[in-house]
Formats: structure tokens, sequence, C-alpha cells
């Protein structure tokens, strides 16, 4: 293991840098180092501004080398430090989980200096992991197991992406590696999400007595009653943690409640999972939906979160039906699933995540799967920037042209009625609130919120909530629970802080910062 020194001499930094820049200390000395090959010792608040200042934003972009498929041979290519590279891929046996994993070999050879590394990432749709290597000789890359079969069933047709990274990138992504065990579907995957939101959020995860499941009477749940999930096992509870993690938000996914005109109780999803499995919107009768909700194998924690008396007053469930039917069967709000969460240029990023980070996964994933990656970000960045159909290294070209850095971009509120090529996007809070806005609960301030700008964290401070304890139902919550809204699932007492605490107003959530621990606000922002 290489050491990497956590604290560098100023005289030394510059030292170094002044060679590597070659500041004017004459031509003396002579070795072969850049300034580039120590970035990866450097911290990253001083290695990127370091790239940035020696390159484009579009030059820190990973580079797709190719993709190893097991019947494709191997791959050559030049790399930043080695010239001489080659790798293959080879299928493993089936291992502890009888579905098998892949050995990666990789050659490297031809080293420009004695300093330099290479640092890659090696990608699916279903994980991304990473490897440096500082000398040149064949290297291995285990891949112990797939997630899945349909992991290995896509690296037999596609292959496992390689992507070139820029080294100052080694740093964020060490930084990152307690997040690996999060999507893990076993107790140690569990412990690590809980482990996790207590280390970065402060979270507490108190036991509840029993009964972890309430009796729940729908003659007692009303049409607006919002319901909110935290998912803390496998693939979506590890999902979930990291948007806890840079939202602020103590749950990761809400249902909202309908009653139809004969009194049955239904549950409206943007979210649901439907038998292609496709995440769409959907009105499910609500015993299918809490029969799904049982079966969860992410150990879903649920409340209930029931609108204020004076609020269901002026709630029109006839509008809110007819927007519900109108929105189903469409897809997922991919398109404005990360604007949510990022509103300013700096301050909605927990360390060590920044926008060169996320523009790195977008780039890697625009590789990876290009129809997902269009959904996620690039229909969302032309309607931004008044363009179409323009891809990842066409927008950030016209970011350049027009004077404004990618960050700065990403920035640009979502407007409600942008409407998509699939529609208009919704996520599962932007649904419910959108639903909200035409069942009146906004009153007059409705065309001045746009609610594709919300969190599942701003949806639940919302102060439109019941906040008397004596009028939840007597099913609400067991033992001495103190709060105001209804747990009515999972061992673990939910937490929402500042929940039912902030009056609506125009512009809402815009432009606010959301730093851990403490996710502090400015005042209207």
């Amino acid at each position: 293991m290489m050491y990497r020194p956590k604290k560098l001499c100023f005289l030394t930094l510059l030292w170094i840098l002044g060679i590597g820049l070659n500041l004017g200390f004459g031509n003396a000395l002579k070795m072969p180092f850049r300034v580039k090959d120590v970035l990866p010792v450097l911290p990253r608040q001083v290695s990127w501004p370091v790239l940035n200042s020696l390159h484009s934003a579009i030059d820190l972009l990973p580079t797709y080398i190719g993709s190893l498929a097991p019947n494709n041979g191997s791959i050559s290519w030049k790399g930043a430090c080695f010239y001489e590279n080659e790798a293959r891929v080879e299928f493993t046996g089936p291992g502890d989980r009888g579905i098998g994993g892949a050995t990666i070999h990789l050659l490297t050879g031809a080293a420009h200096s004695w300093t330099c590394m290479d640092l890659y990432v090696f990608a699916t749709p279903y994980r991304i992991t990473w490897d440096y290597y500082f000398s040149g000789h064949e290297h291995t890359f285990k891949i112990e197991s797939w997630e899945e079969p349909a992991e290995r069933e896509y690296v037999k047709q596609h292959g496992i992406s390689v992507f070139l990274m820029p080294s100052g990138m080694l740093g964020t992504l060490l930084s990152l590696v307690d997040v690996l065990p999060l999507f893990s579907n076993t107790a140690w995957g569990q412990n690590s999400n809980l482990a996790f939101l207590k280390k970065h959020m402060g979270a507490t995860f108190e036991k509840r007595p029993h009964p972890h499941q309430a009796t729940i009477n729908p003659d007692d749940v009303h049409s607006g009653d919002f319901l909110a999930l935290s998912k803390i096992r496998g693939r979506w509870g590890g999902f979930e943690t990291l948007e806890k993690w840079v939202t602020g938000a103590f749950a990761g996914h809400t249902s909202v409640c309908l009653k139809d005109e004969l009194g049955n109780l239904w549950v409206g999803e943007s979210g649901h999972e439907n038998e292609k499995g496709e995440e769409i919107i959907a009105v499910i009768p609500w015993d299918d939906w809490w029969e799904m909700t049982l079966k969860d194998d992410s150990n879903p924690q649920v409340a209930l979160l029931p609108l204020h008396p004076e609020v269901r007053a002026r709630f029109n469930n006839t509008a809110a039906w007819e927007y519900a039917r109108k929105m189903s069967g469409k897809p997922y709000g991919y398109h404005n699933m990360i604007f949510s969460w990022i509103d300013t240029v700096a301050d909605n990023y927990p360390p060590p995540l920044d926008a060169h980070l996320v523009i790195s996964v977008m780039s890697m994933w625009t590789r990876v799967q290009p129809a997902y990656a269009a959904n996620m970000w690039n229909e969302a960045l032309n309607k931004r920037l008044g363009t179409e159909d323009l891809d990842l290294y066409g927008i950030l070209a016209e970011t350049e042209k027009l004077g404004i850095t990618f960050d700065q971009l990403l920035t640009i509120p979502e407007q409600d009625d942008w409407v998509y090529s699939d529609g208009q996007s919704t996520t599962c809070v932007a649904f419910i609130l959108s639903m909200y806005k035409e069942a009146g609960v906004f009153g007059p301030l409705s065309n001045s919120i746009q609610v594709t700008e919300f969190t599942i964290r701003d949806a639940y401070m919302l102060k439109i909530f019941e906040d008397n304890r004596t009028r939840l139902p007597s099913w609400c919550n067991s033992g001495d629970n103190k709060v105001s809204f209804c747990q009515i699932l999972g061992e673990y007492q939910m937490e929402l802080p500042q929940y039912n605490t902030l009056d609506p107003y125009a512009n809402m959530n815009e432009n606010c910062p959301s730093l851990p621990p403490h996710y502090e606000r400015t005042r209207r922002c």
C-alpha cells in the first residue's frame, strides 16, 4: 500500500508545483515528473483546483476505454501514465452465491515517469468499482459475485465498461469506500446503512416497542394523507441512504392516500414497479399496496402523515383524482430527480462529493446506459440551456460558449410546466405535491411554487400536517411515542427533523443549501 501523507508542508507543495508548472526555477533540475503525477496524494480541495487550472471541464471527464466481455478477446489502449495497456475478462465459478463472478486481467507497461499512476473505473448498470496502478505488470481485479443473474447476462451481451479517470479523483473515490456495503441485501448491509446514517446525519434508530406493524382502520385515513417510507436494506436501501445523505431527508420514498366516491382507500405512487420492472406512476388499492410493503425485503419503515383538518377541508378530492388518473401509467420522474437536490453551486454537496464527481458519473453512465442518461439529465440540461438534443459533450460546449460553469447550470430551477419527451416528469414527492397544487392545498401560492424543486425533506417540513396528537387515530403509534404522525410499520422509530414547521411561500426551495450533519436552511431560500 502506498503511503499517503495527510498533510503536505506548504513549502514542499510550492516546490513540487513550481517544478511541475516550470515556474522559472531554471533548467538545472530535470526529473521524470509532472504536476499531475502528485495529484492523487493531495487533498481533494487542492487536487481539483489544480486540475481545473490545467484543463477545461470537458478534459476532466472520464475517458471511455472500451468494454470487456468474455467472448470479445482483449482491448488495448494508451493510458495517462502507462502508455501500453491491455485487458481482458474471464468469468469465474459459481462462488458462494451460486451466480459466479469475474476476474479482470489488466497488463500495464511503458510508464512515462516513475511517479505517475492510472486510475480506472469498471462499471455496469449494477455497480461502479475502481482500482489504480503504480507499477507496470499484470494486475488482477476480482468481482467475487455478480449482484444478480441479470448483471451476468448484461456483461455477456455488453461487457464491463472501462473508464480512465483524472488521477485527482482518487481521493474522492477512496473517501466513498464506506458506501460500498450499503447495497448488500444482508444483515451486514442493513447495519452498514444504519451506521452510515448515524455517522453522517446523526440519526438515532431507536428500537420501537412491539407491535412493529399497526392494525390500520381505513376509515381513519383520508385523501391527501402523506406516506413517508424509509428503506434500510438491499439495493433500494443503499440508494435511499445516499439520497438521504445528500438531501437531508430522513425518508427515501413517498406515496399518497386517496379515497374514491365509495369510500375505498387507494395509494398513488410515482415509482411503483410494474410487471415489466418499469418504475411508473400508479394508483393501486390500499390492500395491495400494504401487502407489497409488508413483503418488501428492503425492510421499510413507514409513517402516515395526516393532513391538518383545515388543509383537508380545502383538499379538492375530485381534482386530485383527475390529476392522478391523468398521470397514471407515466414513467417515474427521472428527468428532474437530481435537480430537486442541487440548488447551489457548492452548498449541496456533502464532502467528498462535488460537481466534478457529478459530471464524471454522468459521463460514465452516458456510455454504459445512454438511454438512461438521456432520461436522467440530458433533456433537463437542454431545457436549462434553451437547446434541444445536445448530448453531454454538446451541453458542456454550450455552457462554455455562454460563459457559465457546469455547476451553475445545475442550479437553474426546474419548472413544473416543462414537458419532456415522455410527458411531465414527477418524482415520488413531486407527484404528491403536484396533486396538492391541483387539489388547492397551496391556495393562491400554487402558481409561484415549483414543486419539482422539493426534496422529501422539503415536503414533510411543510406546515400542512396534523399538529395535535390527540386527534390521531388510536392505532397510530404504540408505547410512549411522542411524535405527531402515525408510524405504521418498522422496528425503528422514524425521525423527521423539523417536521410540519415551515409555512409555504413563493419560490420556495429554489436556492437552499443542504450540508450535513445539520442541513441548515437559509431564510426563505
